[in-house]
């Protein structure tokens, strides 16, 4: 894995009025990293996650993504990006074919493009005769699968993955993470959240956030050692028992 950082962010904060969501955050992700980024219900993770993406302005510090400033250049974050959300996010009454070509056409994918992109996604997830199966007919695990395969359809710099997991079924999620570490290989940086504390483990290095801040940052071993702990599931509840606000 190559330490040259994708992600850059130094004394990140963002303010809703009297409240802030996060809280003078700093660290660095390398390209082709896969780095879990967690914390319990309110801890700010996904307010992070949110302006790292270009979505929200933070209220002050600075941070870099993919080569370009969260402040003035948001919208080719964007398209350097690709991003999956826990609640399903493509469109139930399109086929597959039809979801495929239409997010390719929105990250700017030519026809020629998005006619090979169509073959080898389909190729290499054994859809070949189903592509015209509407995506509504699927069972959750499949949706899973093909959406994070169109949230990379692009080769994006960094994929930006919201509790992909969340609900599907234990051979369904080490599927997924086959996924995950196939484009991991490619170089693309995976930034993922997750409520699976085995997954945490499968990461390179770990965030965990505790009210606004970034208590813990290590690799997995590393921080179950530190915290003499058996788990990374020990190693998040010793830290989120620190946690003084409610959650969401």
């Amino acid at each position: 894995m190559e330490k040259e950082p994708v992600i850059t962010v130094r004394n990140l904060s963002k303010q809703f009025g009297l409240f802030t969501a996060v809280d003078n955050i700093s660290f660095d992700v390398n390209k082709g990293e896969i780095f879990g980024f967690l914390g319990a219900n309110g801890a700010g993770k996904t307010t992070a996650m949110r302006m790292l993406c270009g979505l929200s302005l933070p209220s002050s510090g600075t941070a870099r993504v993919a080569g370009y400033d969260v402040y003035r250049e948001n919208e080719w974050i964007k398209r350097k990006i690709g991003y999956m959300s826990q609640r399903f996010s493509l469109y139930e009454d399109l086929t597959i074919r039809e979801n495929i070509r239409f997010y390719a056409g929105i990250y700017g994918l030519s026809d020629i493009q998005i006619r090979e992109k169509t073959r080898m996604l389909v190729e290499k997830l054994h859809l070949e005769g189903k592509e015209k199966t509407l995506v509504r007919e699927l069972p959750l695990g499949w949706k899973q699968k093909i959406a994070f395969s169109i949230a990379i359809v692009h080769d994006p710099a960094i994929v930006f993955l919201d509790e992909p997991t969340a609900g599907v079924d234990p051979i369904t999620r080490r599927e997924f993470w086959s996924l995950i570490y196939e484009a991991s290989a490619r170089g693309i940086t995976i930034f993922v959240t997750t409520h699976y504390m085995d997954e945490a483990e499968y990461c390179n290095r770990v965030s965990i956030m505790v009210d606004g801040r970034i208590e813990a940052l290590d690799t997995p071993a590393a921080l179950m050692k530190i915290h003499q702990a058996g788990s990374m599931d020990e190693v998040f509840l010793q830290l989120a028992r620190k946690a003084v606000r409610a959650g969401d």
